[in-house]
């Protein structure tokens, strides 16, 4: 179903919305990461390394990241002491990324200090309303076709 078209598109900003909401949501989380030390995009990929995806590349395709900038992300992560990188035994092009000790316990932390700012973030909503928003997320996600770089 065509939403929009070239006159009218002039006139509707999902796109930057979207966006916009993103960032809000970046900069709420960043706010109650600080005593933890680390932002809100250091956290996403703790997180996926934390359940298992552990390879820059996996990595890069989880949160559309260019590998340049992720290898930027990996060093400061790993000069915190928060992961290790290794060589793969079997493909040597492959770095595998394991979280340390003290990673993994940041990383148990992180759920009161989420909830905490994805509440500040939707307070304005009612429970119905983020039900809702959540599932029209979820449907525009499932029903698009993934792009391809």
């Amino acid at each position: 179903m065509a939403n929009f078209s070239a006159a009218s598109f002039k006139t509707v900003h999902l796109g930057i919305l979207l966006g916009q909401t993103a960032a809000l949501k970046d900069r709420l989380l960043d706010r109650h990461l600080l005593p933890l030390g680390i932002t809100a995009a250091q956290l996403k990929v703790l997180r996926i390394v934390g359940r298992g995806d552990d390879t820059a590349v996996a990595l890069c395709r989880h949160l559309s990241i260019h590998s340049a900038s992720m290898t930027r992300m990996l060093d400061r992560l790993e000069r915190k002491g928060l992961i290790v990188r290794s060589q793969d035994d079997q493909d040597r092009r492959q770095v595998r990324l394991v979280l340390t000790d003290k990673g993994e316990t940041l990383r148990l932390m992180f759920p009161p200090m989420e909830a905490a700012a994805m509440n500040e973030f939707t307070e304005c909503l009612t429970t119905e309303e983020l039900k809702c928003l959540m599932r029209l997320l979820g449907k525009m996600l499932s029903d698009t076709p993934s792009v391809q770089s």
